[in-house]
């Protein structure tokens, strides 16, 4: 009977330790990191600093509108007016190139790499003011990135590139915005890949843990990756629920009995 005890003690560690818990899905939970529920989220995130392949919209604004509307790309096409749509900043946007530069009209090339949009409207207002307009022409320069876009692999609900058009979106926006981590996914230990001028960047992000909240990571930045790993219960593949575990496990439990009688028979 050795041999089957130890099958069966096998088979209730494989079932103790393959169900996934409330403390592996769970969002934000106080793991003693901080010193009380109420935690006043801190603005740790730096302002953004435009990369490689950023689309920027640009728009310049005057008392005489037509003085300015060389400056602004059209907001029509064949098919109808897709200005504000994906599709219109696509084409109408301002790409970022690889050498970290926007061609815009009349004045060039402008290079935009590692600037805040702040800056950059300032850095185009002055050009145009340099340039081609006197002080009193009173014009005004808005630069926006053209949605923020970010891109989901791994166990989460959809993967690929998304886009929400907000100035700051946090990872727990961005995760809900891409249809929720699935079950079986590591909330631990997501994974989230950026990009810096240098190259890019592995951070890693316990969102499990209400500490995340003060992460430099907890606010995502254009052209992250977030990558969700599957649970090791997963790979066990010994079920997600207590339901699912007890079907499996009596399964083995069931073949084990059998083999243990036959090999005794034979």
């Amino acid at each position: 009977m050795k041999p089957l005890i130890a099958c069966l003690l096998l088979v209730l560690v494989l079932f103790s330790s393959s169900c996934i818990t409330n403390k592996d899905v769970v969002y934000l939970q106080n793991k003693g990191t901080i010193a009380n529920d109420s935690l006043q989220i801190k603005a740790l995130a730096q302002p953004y600093r435009v990369q490689i392949d950023d689309i920027l919209s640009i728009n310049v604004k005057a008392l005489d509108e037509e003085l300015v509307k060389i400056f602004n790309p059209t907001n029509t096409n064949a098919v109808g007016n897709i200005g504000q749509s994906e599709q219109g900043l696509y084409f109408n946007g301002f790409t970022v190139d690889l050498h970290g530069n926007i061609e815009f009209p009349i004045l060039g090339e402008i290079n935009v790499l590692g600037y805040t949009v702040e800056e950059i409207e300032d850095k185009v207002k002055d050009l145009l003011l340099e340039k081609y307009f006197k002080e009193t022409a009173q014009i005004f320069v808005t630069v926006k990135l053209a949605g923020l876009r970010y891109t989901t692999l791994g166990e989460i609900g959809n993967k690929g590139t998304q886009v929400l058009y907000r100035e700051r979106v946090n990872i727990l926006e961005a995760v809900a915005n891409a249809g929720d981590i699935a079950q079986t996914g590591d909330r631990k230990d997501v994974l989230i890949v950026r990009q810096y001028p240098d190259g890019q960047k592995i951070h890693h992000i316990d969102l499990t843990d209400i500490a995340a909240m003060e992460s430099e990571f907890y606010y995502i930045q254009p052209n992250d990756i977030i990558m969700v790993k599957p649970l090791k219960r997963k790979a066990l593949g010994a079920g997600q629920t207590a339901t699912q575990t007890i079907t499996t496990v009596a399964s083995i439990f069931s073949v084990l009995v059998s083999t243990y009688f036959l090999a005794r028979n034979l």
